[in-house]
């Protein structure tokens, strides 16, 4: 096996205290904006904050359900999601379709050409597109998400969003490039860099994963200015023009799912890029991209809404036409259970991912631990939805849809689905990036207060003062986690009709307490070392997940009651939801401190020293030749060119 090439010698050499650093530095600093989700880890259940349930001024509703309507007649009439998945390419006509209809737009302002839907129509447009093709909904996602349209909406200059936005609404298409083929999730090592020379920067370097980046006409690059007179130097965003010399998309890759994106590998050698394309000051990309993400994130959640409706519809009808033992599958307990759970946690991410985004478009809560959540949640549930789905279909659910088309049976892409979900629990933040990120927003309150008494850089004078104020702090918070509403029979008891809701609320109020209670007994016991404790962290994050979403399907229930739009069905649906959800808060609570986190810990370090090496004899490795990482120096590309604009 041919040896790894050595690292770049331009590839910053970072120690993990630095990483921390600079990922600490692109965080959002201060909480303007009241949080419901970060008042629950710190144990305080503000239902008001999102009881009544927002709801759309109605000409958002009239302009969104308009173009739904015409979205959907297009993807009913124009959109062959088998052709797709078996040419593994979107066909220009369709992209061009979606151009003509202003899908392009859809989160751009109307003064620049756009559509100017709110998320909330945003993402029920997401769900509808990407139900008739995951590729197409992640082609628009990654455009408008986080593509050149959302960083310059949030930081852009007047200028650029006259000079883009227009282009970005109905002909262009973009993309974001962060990741390089040795940086994932730990941006302190990117090494694309930005010199500045005159009123140009000069990018070299090589970007991973660039999704839309094979059709892309405009491009978000992170890369890093180097530090020198007159420049603050640090991780920089720009706009680039895709057509610009020096850009080459060096390959298209391939994946195990969603195989029509238009994902590759792109090179910047000595590209020049106008000091008015840069997006906000030196040193501000990473907290560009981090505030982009706050709500570009609820993108990937109305995937997976998508997926468990369809996931639904496909198990009701076939569990009724599928008949064992002289009855209908439905009616077998093992296979009833998962289509109740099913039905009820789609029921909970739809309520999850309408209530994030409505919070969002009215912008009077800062949601950033919402919109993470939500990302979270959605994708580990959507993935479990799958996976049941292809259990209850059984040999058919791991055959393709084009077999069973081939001999005569219905098409259904249940295979397809999980494997078109699978990246969700990767991309934008895997699940155990999510939970650090999560976490880390969630212990804020605690180490805003107490941070320097475990900071082994603070002076004794430093920590003192922590000491102090930390005292005063807990002083008056402590108290307020004993006793709560949720000990009171009556509470919440507008959420008491023919199916009582108001006792899941109760339980929320109670567990969210609890929550805090322990998390604060976690950093008195384990204080600098809290941030290594990763499992604990995570399942901190997961239980506040779970109370997040049984707020959020409560709710949901209660207006469409109000509404008088099935509201007795969408209570059963939340009370099962709330059910099954208690289960698995009370696991987590037990694996707090019932776990094998400790003894994992040993074992691995002895699977890494070759310890354990005999155990992977008796194989054979199929795997190719090949570094694990490529190389990714900066210089000229020596392949083809295969960018293929859309016109």
């Amino acid at each position: 096996m041919s040896a790894a090439p050595a690292p770049s010698s331009r590839r910053p050499t970072v120690t993990e205290r630095e990483a921390r650093q600079v990922a600490e530095a692109a965080r959002e600093q201060d909480w303007r904006k009241p949080s419901f989700a970060k008042e629950l880890f710190l144990g305080r259940f503000r239902l008001d904050l999102i009881h009544p349930h927002p709801m759309p001024p109605t000409e958002d509703v009239q302009r969104g359900e308009e173009f739904l309507a015409k979205l959907r007649d297009f993807c009913e009439t124009k959109v062959d999601g088998a052709l797709i998945e078996r040419e593994a390419r979107i066909p220009d006509e369709v992209i061009n379709g979606l151009k003509d209809l202003g899908a392009l737009g859809m989160k751009i302002d109307t003064k620049y050409g756009g559509l100017g839907l709110t998320q909330v129509y945003y993402n029920k447009a997401l769900a509808l597109a990407g139900s008739a093709c995951p590729a197409i909904g992640v082609l628009l996602s990654a455009h408008q998400s986080i593509g050149v349209p959302q960083p310059l909406k949030l930081f852009g200059t007047a200028e650029q969003k006259e000079q883009f936005l227009p282009r970005c609404a109905r002909t262009d298409i973009s993309a974001f490039l962060l990741t390089e083929p040795d940086v994932g999730s730990d941006p302190a090592r990117l090494a694309t860099s930005a010199v500045p020379d005159g009123d140009d920067y000069v990018l070299d370097g090589v970007k991973l994963w660039t999704t839309n980046g094979v059709v892309a006409d405009l491009l978000v690059v992170m890369a890093r200015v180097p530090k020198s007179e007159g420049h603050k130097g640090g991780i920089t965003a720009f706009v680039v023009e895709t057509n610009s010399d020096g850009i080459t998309v060096e390959n298209r890759n391939a994946f195990m799912g969603l195989r029509g994106i238009e994902n590759g590998v792109t090179r910047f050698h000595q590209v020049r890029v106008p000091a008015a394309n840069r997006i906000g000051p030196e040193g501000a990309g990473l907290k560009i991209a981090l505030t982009t993400l706050n709500t570009g994130r609820l993108s990937l959640p109305a995937s997976c809404v998508a997926a468990g409706k369809w996931c639904l519809k496909i198990a009701r009808e076939w569990s009724a036409a599928r008949e064992q033992w002289g009855k209908p599958l439905a009616h077998h307990e093992a296979v009833g259970q998962k289509i109740s759970f099913i039905a009820a946690t789609t029921f909970a991410l739809e309520a999850v991912l309408d209530l994030s985004s409505q919070m969002a478009d009215e912008d009077r809560n800062d949601i950033r631990i919402e919109g993470a959540l939500a990302k979270l949640y959605a994708s580990e549930m959507a993935w479990l939805i799958a996976d049941d789905l292809v259990q209850i279909r059984g040999g058919r659910g791991f055959e393709t849809a084009a077999s069973l088309a081939a001999r005569g049976e219905r098409a259904v892409p249940a295979e397809q689905v999980l494997r078109d979900l699978r990246i969700n629990r990767i991309f934008e933040g895997s699940t155990e990036i999510m939970h650090l990120l999560i976490a880390r927003e969630a212990v804020d309150a605690h180490l805003s207060v107490a941070g320097d008494l475990i900071d082994p850089d603070k002076s004794l004078q430093e920590k003192a003062k922590a000491g102090a104020n930390a005292g005063v702090f807990y002083a008056k918070w402590l108290p307020k986690l004993v006793a709560g509403q949720g000990q009171l029979p009556g509470t919440y008891g507008e959420f008491k009709h023919d199916v009582d809701l108001s006792r899941h609320l109760r339980y929320i109020e109670r567990n969210a307490r609890k929550l805090a209670r322990s998390t604060f007994y976690a950093m008195s016991r384990w204080q600098g070392r809290m941030e290594t404790k990763q499992g604990f962290l995570g399942r901190v994050v997961d239980i506040g997940a779970e109370l997040f979403a049984m707020s959020a399907a409560c709710v949901r229930a209660e207006l469409l009651r109000s509404q008088g739009d099935h509201g007795r069905e969408a209570y059963q649906l939340a009370d099962v939801f709330c059910r099954q959800s208690r289960i698995r808060v009370e696991e987590l609570f037990d694996r707090l401190w019932t776990n094998t986190d400790d003894v994992d810990r040993k074992l691995v370090k002895g699977i890494m020293s070759g310890t354990y090496e005999w155990l992977e004899d008796g194989i054979v490795d199929p795997s190719g030749e090949g570094p694990w990482i490529a190389a990714a120096d900066p210089g000229a590309s020596e392949k083809e060119n295969l960018h293929r604009p859309i016109r």
